[in-house]
Protein backbone atom coordinates (compact mmCIF):
# COMPACT_ATOMS: atom_id res chain seq x y z
CA UNK A 1 0.00 0.00 0.00
CA UNK A 2 1.41 3.59 -1.10
CA UNK A 3 1.74 5.74 2.17
CA UNK A 4 -0.04 8.94 2.67
CA UNK A 5 1.31 11.58 4.68
CA UNK A 6 0.11 14.37 7.01
CA UNK A 7 1.07 18.16 5.95
CA UNK A 8 4.60 19.86 7.50
CA UNK A 9 4.01 21.94 10.29
CA UNK A 10 4.70 25.12 10.89
CA UNK A 11 4.82 27.81 13.58
CA UNK A 12 0.70 28.58 14.81
CA UNK A 13 -0.53 25.12 13.13
CA UNK A 14 -3.02 23.24 15.72
CA UNK A 15 -2.25 19.90 17.25
CA UNK A 16 -5.26 17.85 18.95
CA UNK A 17 -4.57 16.39 22.34
CA UNK A 18 -5.96 13.29 22.55
CA UNK A 19 -5.87 10.03 25.56
CA UNK A 20 -6.72 7.42 23.33
CA UNK A 21 -4.96 5.20 26.76
CA UNK A 22 -5.26 5.49 30.23
CA UNK A 23 -6.01 9.07 31.94
CA UNK A 24 -3.73 11.76 32.96
CA UNK A 25 -3.55 12.71 36.62
CA UNK A 26 -5.88 16.36 36.31
CA UNK A 27 -2.85 18.64 37.58
CA UNK A 28 -0.97 17.65 34.48
CA UNK A 29 -2.95 18.48 31.64
CA UNK A 30 -2.82 22.62 31.84
CA UNK A 31 1.20 21.78 31.81
CA UNK A 32 1.10 19.26 28.69
CA UNK A 33 -0.91 21.74 27.20
CA UNK A 34 1.30 24.73 27.69
CA UNK A 35 5.00 22.30 26.93
CA UNK A 36 2.55 22.42 23.53
CA UNK A 37 2.16 25.67 23.12
CA UNK A 38 5.34 27.06 23.78
CA UNK A 39 6.71 24.70 21.06
CA UNK A 40 4.77 26.80 18.74
CA UNK A 41 1.39 25.52 18.28
CA UNK A 42 -2.32 25.88 19.01
CA UNK A 43 -4.06 23.00 20.71
CA UNK A 44 -7.65 21.86 21.02
CA UNK A 45 -7.88 19.56 23.80
CA UNK A 46 -10.20 16.55 23.42
CA UNK A 47 -12.57 15.42 26.08
CA UNK A 48 -11.18 12.42 26.29
CA UNK A 49 -8.53 13.97 27.98
CA UNK A 50 -10.19 14.60 31.47
CA UNK A 51 -11.99 11.31 30.94
CA UNK A 52 -12.37 8.29 33.30
CA UNK A 53 -13.37 4.72 32.84
CA UNK A 54 -12.59 1.83 35.35
CA UNK A 55 -9.74 3.34 36.69
CA UNK A 56 -7.11 2.77 34.15
CA UNK A 57 -8.82 3.79 30.78
CA UNK A 58 -9.52 7.79 29.60
CA UNK A 59 -13.73 6.97 28.97
CA UNK A 60 -15.13 4.03 26.95
CA UNK A 61 -13.25 2.50 24.18
CA UNK A 62 -16.36 4.31 21.88
CA UNK A 63 -15.53 7.74 23.53
CA UNK A 64 -11.82 7.03 22.76
CA UNK A 65 -12.07 5.68 19.51
CA UNK A 66 -14.85 8.64 18.09
CA UNK A 67 -12.70 11.51 19.45
CA UNK A 68 -9.42 10.21 16.99
CA UNK A 69 -12.22 9.66 14.26
CA UNK A 70 -13.43 13.19 14.55
CA UNK A 71 -9.81 14.68 15.01
CA UNK A 72 -8.83 13.45 11.70
CA UNK A 73 -12.09 14.29 10.19
CA UNK A 74 -11.47 17.81 11.53
CA UNK A 75 -9.99 20.26 9.16
CA UNK A 76 -8.61 22.87 11.80
CA UNK A 77 -6.71 20.03 13.37
CA UNK A 78 -3.42 20.08 11.62
CA UNK A 79 -1.73 17.32 13.68
CA UNK A 80 -2.62 14.97 16.56
CA UNK A 81 -0.99 14.26 19.65
CA UNK A 82 -1.27 11.47 22.29
CA UNK A 83 -1.55 12.87 25.55
CA UNK A 84 0.07 9.62 27.49
CA UNK A 85 0.59 5.72 26.93
CA UNK A 86 -0.96 2.80 29.58
CA UNK A 87 -3.18 0.33 28.97
CA UNK A 88 -6.46 0.47 26.21
CA UNK A 89 -5.97 0.52 22.31
CA UNK A 90 -6.40 -2.45 21.44
CA UNK A 91 -9.68 -1.67 22.88
CA UNK A 92 -10.46 1.18 20.03
CA UNK A 93 -9.23 -0.65 16.92
CA UNK A 94 -12.30 -2.14 15.12
CA UNK A 95 -13.88 1.28 16.03
CA UNK A 96 -11.84 3.46 13.92
CA UNK A 97 -12.11 4.70 10.70
CA UNK A 98 -9.33 4.07 8.52
CA UNK A 99 -11.04 5.51 5.29
CA UNK A 100 -11.92 8.68 7.31
CA UNK A 101 -8.04 8.76 7.95
CA UNK A 102 -7.01 7.61 4.53
CA UNK A 103 -8.65 10.78 3.23
CA UNK A 104 -7.78 13.25 5.80
CA UNK A 105 -4.05 12.40 6.42
CA UNK A 106 -2.52 14.05 9.21
CA UNK A 107 0.60 13.51 11.70
CA UNK A 108 -0.16 11.17 14.62
CA UNK A 109 2.37 11.24 17.18
CA UNK A 110 3.00 8.66 20.52
CA UNK A 111 4.32 5.85 21.62
CA UNK A 112 4.52 2.92 24.52
CA UNK A 113 0.75 1.61 24.10
CA UNK A 114 0.00 3.80 20.96
CA UNK A 115 2.20 0.90 19.44
CA UNK A 116 -1.23 -0.43 18.73
CA UNK A 117 -2.54 2.44 16.93
CA UNK A 118 0.33 3.13 14.75
CA UNK A 119 0.27 -0.66 13.53
CA UNK A 120 -3.59 -0.60 12.86
CA UNK A 121 -3.64 3.07 11.10
CA UNK A 122 -0.52 2.20 9.02
CA UNK A 123 -2.05 -0.71 7.65
CA UNK A 124 -5.31 -0.12 7.17
CA UNK A 125 -4.78 3.69 5.53
CA UNK A 126 -1.24 3.48 4.75
CA UNK A 127 -0.44 6.89 6.81
CA UNK A 128 2.64 7.42 7.73
CA UNK A 129 2.78 7.99 11.38
CA UNK A 130 5.44 9.31 14.63
CA UNK A 131 7.25 6.94 17.28
CA UNK A 132 7.50 9.95 19.86
CA UNK A 133 7.37 12.23 22.93
CA UNK A 134 3.60 12.62 24.07
CA UNK A 135 2.25 16.07 25.67
CA UNK A 136 2.04 14.76 29.46
CA UNK A 137 4.40 11.75 30.00
CA UNK A 138 7.29 13.71 28.58
CA UNK A 139 7.11 17.33 27.36
CA UNK A 140 4.98 18.38 30.36
CA UNK A 141 8.27 17.07 32.30
CA UNK A 142 10.95 19.63 31.52
CA UNK A 143 11.95 17.61 28.78
CA UNK A 144 15.45 17.60 27.39
CA UNK A 145 16.17 19.52 23.91
CA UNK A 146 17.52 16.62 22.36
CA UNK A 147 13.80 15.75 22.93
CA UNK A 148 12.18 18.78 21.74
CA UNK A 149 14.38 19.09 18.86
CA UNK A 150 14.46 15.63 17.58
CA UNK A 151 10.24 15.78 17.75
CA UNK A 152 10.17 18.83 15.90
CA UNK A 153 12.88 18.03 12.96
CA UNK A 154 10.41 15.05 11.95
CA UNK A 155 7.46 17.32 12.27
CA UNK A 156 8.38 20.25 9.87
CA UNK A 157 11.35 18.47 7.40
CA UNK A 158 9.84 18.39 3.77
CA UNK A 159 13.29 16.64 2.69
CA UNK A 160 14.76 13.13 3.66
CA UNK A 161 14.93 13.28 7.35
CA UNK A 162 18.43 11.64 7.41
CA UNK A 163 20.83 9.92 9.88
CA UNK A 164 19.09 9.65 13.30
CA UNK A 165 21.31 9.92 16.10
CA UNK A 166 21.70 9.13 19.69
CA UNK A 167 21.89 11.87 22.22
CA UNK A 168 25.55 12.99 22.94
CA UNK A 169 27.37 10.83 25.19
CA UNK A 170 25.03 7.42 24.56
CA UNK A 171 26.24 5.17 21.54
CA UNK A 172 24.40 3.12 19.67
CA UNK A 173 25.70 -0.91 19.31
CA UNK A 174 25.62 -3.64 16.61
CA UNK A 175 23.72 -6.52 17.50
CA UNK A 176 24.54 -8.27 14.09
CA UNK A 177 26.65 -6.43 11.42
CA UNK A 178 24.97 -5.59 7.75
CA UNK A 179 22.88 -3.41 6.05
CA UNK A 180 19.41 -3.42 5.10
CA UNK A 181 16.45 -0.97 3.94
CA UNK A 182 12.65 -1.05 4.26
CA UNK A 183 9.72 0.96 6.08
CA UNK A 184 10.26 1.42 9.64
CA UNK A 185 7.75 -0.29 11.83
CA UNK A 186 6.78 -1.36 15.41
CA UNK A 187 6.96 0.04 18.42
CA UNK A 188 6.49 -1.29 21.89
CA UNK A 189 7.12 -5.08 22.41
CA UNK A 190 4.24 -6.01 24.57
CA UNK A 191 1.80 -4.29 22.36
CA UNK A 192 3.48 -5.96 19.06
CA UNK A 193 3.12 -9.57 21.09
CA UNK A 194 -0.49 -8.64 22.11
CA UNK A 195 -1.80 -8.10 18.26
CA UNK A 196 0.00 -11.78 17.55
CA UNK A 197 -3.32 -13.26 15.95
CA UNK A 198 -5.65 -10.99 15.35
CA UNK A 199 -6.42 -8.73 12.02
CA UNK A 200 -3.61 -5.94 13.33
CA UNK A 201 -0.68 -8.60 13.37
CA UNK A 202 2.20 -6.55 12.46
CA UNK A 203 3.37 -7.09 9.10
CA UNK A 204 7.41 -7.01 9.18
CA UNK A 205 7.70 -8.62 5.54
CA UNK A 206 10.78 -6.57 4.08
CA UNK A 207 10.48 -3.65 7.47
CA UNK A 208 12.96 -2.80 9.39
CA UNK A 209 11.48 -3.88 13.00
CA UNK A 210 11.43 -1.72 15.40
CA UNK A 211 11.08 -2.92 19.25
CA UNK A 212 11.06 -0.93 22.90
CA UNK A 213 9.67 -2.22 26.11
CA UNK A 214 9.90 -0.85 29.65
CA UNK A 215 9.27 -2.68 33.57
CA UNK A 216 9.76 -6.34 31.29
CA UNK A 217 12.20 -8.42 32.92
CA UNK A 218 14.15 -10.44 30.37
CA UNK A 219 12.70 -13.66 30.95
CA UNK A 220 9.32 -11.84 29.46
CA UNK A 221 11.07 -10.55 26.70
CA UNK A 222 12.21 -13.74 26.33
CA UNK A 223 8.93 -15.21 26.03
CA UNK A 224 7.53 -12.10 23.50
CA UNK A 225 10.27 -12.47 21.04
CA UNK A 226 10.29 -16.01 20.90
CA UNK A 227 6.96 -15.41 20.05
CA UNK A 228 7.62 -12.79 17.57
CA UNK A 229 10.24 -15.87 16.10
CA UNK A 230 7.77 -18.31 16.38
CA UNK A 231 5.32 -16.31 14.15
CA UNK A 232 8.39 -15.38 11.84
CA UNK A 233 8.35 -11.50 12.05
CA UNK A 234 12.31 -11.77 12.87
CA UNK A 235 13.01 -13.78 9.67
CA UNK A 236 10.17 -11.73 7.76
CA UNK A 237 12.26 -8.57 9.21
CA UNK A 238 14.64 -6.59 6.91
CA UNK A 239 16.64 -5.31 9.74
CA UNK A 240 16.05 -5.26 13.84
CA UNK A 241 16.65 -1.49 15.81
CA UNK A 242 16.44 -1.89 19.24
CA UNK A 243 15.27 0.82 21.49
CA UNK A 244 15.50 1.39 25.38
CA UNK A 245 14.57 -1.65 27.75
CA UNK A 246 14.11 0.34 30.65
CA UNK A 247 13.41 -1.25 34.12
CA UNK A 248 14.16 -4.54 33.24
CA UNK A 249 16.16 -5.86 35.98
CA UNK A 250 15.20 -9.32 37.46
CA UNK A 251 14.63 -9.25 41.33
CA UNK A 252 14.10 -13.73 40.79
CA UNK A 253 17.32 -13.90 38.52
CA UNK A 254 19.74 -11.29 39.05
CA UNK A 255 22.24 -13.72 38.14
CA UNK A 256 21.19 -15.10 35.09
CA UNK A 257 20.75 -13.35 31.32
CA UNK A 258 20.44 -10.01 30.95
CA UNK A 259 18.57 -8.18 28.27
CA UNK A 260 21.50 -8.26 26.09
CA UNK A 261 22.14 -11.96 26.38
CA UNK A 262 18.06 -12.31 25.46
CA UNK A 263 18.98 -10.32 21.73
CA UNK A 264 22.12 -12.44 21.36
CA UNK A 265 20.22 -15.75 21.91
CA UNK A 266 17.05 -15.09 19.69
CA UNK A 267 17.38 -12.02 17.94
CA UNK A 268 21.12 -12.66 16.59
CA UNK A 269 20.84 -15.93 14.72
CA UNK A 270 18.80 -14.62 12.24
CA UNK A 271 21.24 -13.08 10.99
CA UNK A 272 19.66 -9.92 10.33
CA UNK A 273 21.67 -6.86 10.66
CA UNK A 274 20.98 -5.30 14.09
CA UNK A 275 21.50 -2.08 16.41
CA UNK A 276 20.63 -1.71 20.13
CA UNK A 277 20.26 0.94 22.83
CA UNK A 278 18.62 3.21 20.25
CA UNK A 279 17.58 6.04 22.60
CA UNK A 280 14.01 5.76 21.55
CA UNK A 281 10.76 4.11 23.96
CA UNK A 282 10.47 4.89 27.77
CA UNK A 283 14.13 6.73 28.38
CA UNK A 284 14.21 10.10 29.76
CA UNK A 285 15.77 11.53 26.63
CA UNK A 286 14.01 10.34 23.68
CA UNK A 287 14.43 10.12 19.58
CA UNK A 288 11.54 10.45 17.41
CA UNK A 289 11.29 8.03 14.86
CA UNK A 290 9.08 8.12 11.78
CA UNK A 291 7.09 4.82 11.06
CA UNK A 292 6.24 3.51 7.48
CA UNK A 293 8.81 5.74 5.80
CA UNK A 294 11.97 4.35 3.85
CA UNK A 295 15.24 3.86 5.76
CA UNK A 296 18.75 2.51 5.87
CA UNK A 297 19.71 0.40 8.73
CA UNK A 298 24.04 0.36 8.46
CA UNK A 299 24.14 -1.62 11.39
CA UNK A 300 28.24 -2.13 10.54
CA UNK A 301 28.45 1.75 11.40
CA UNK A 302 25.65 1.81 13.93
CA UNK A 303 23.19 4.06 12.31
CA UNK A 304 19.94 4.64 10.93
CA UNK A 305 18.97 7.32 8.00
CA UNK A 306 15.98 7.90 7.08
CA UNK A 307 15.85 8.34 3.54
CA UNK A 308 12.43 10.57 2.66
CA UNK A 309 10.28 13.00 5.03
CA UNK A 310 7.43 11.90 6.68
CA UNK A 311 5.16 15.02 5.95
CA UNK A 312 3.64 15.88 2.63
CA UNK A 313 6.00 17.10 -0.40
Amino acid sequence: MKRIKGKRLQLGDTIGLIAPSSPAKAEIIPEAIQAVEELGFQVKVGNSCYAEYGGYLAGTPELRATEINEMFANPQIDAILCLRGGYGTPQLLQYIDYQCIKQNPKLFIGYSDITALHTAILQNSGLATIHGPMAASDLARDCENYTRESLLRVLTTSGPIGSLRNPEGTVIEQLVPGAAEGEVVGGNLALVSALMGTPYELNTKGKLLFLEDVGEEPFKVDRMLTQLALAGKIEDAAGIILGTFTESESPNYSHGFDMIDVFKNIIAPYGKPTIYNVQAGHCDIKMTVPFGVKAMLDATNKELIVKESVVQS
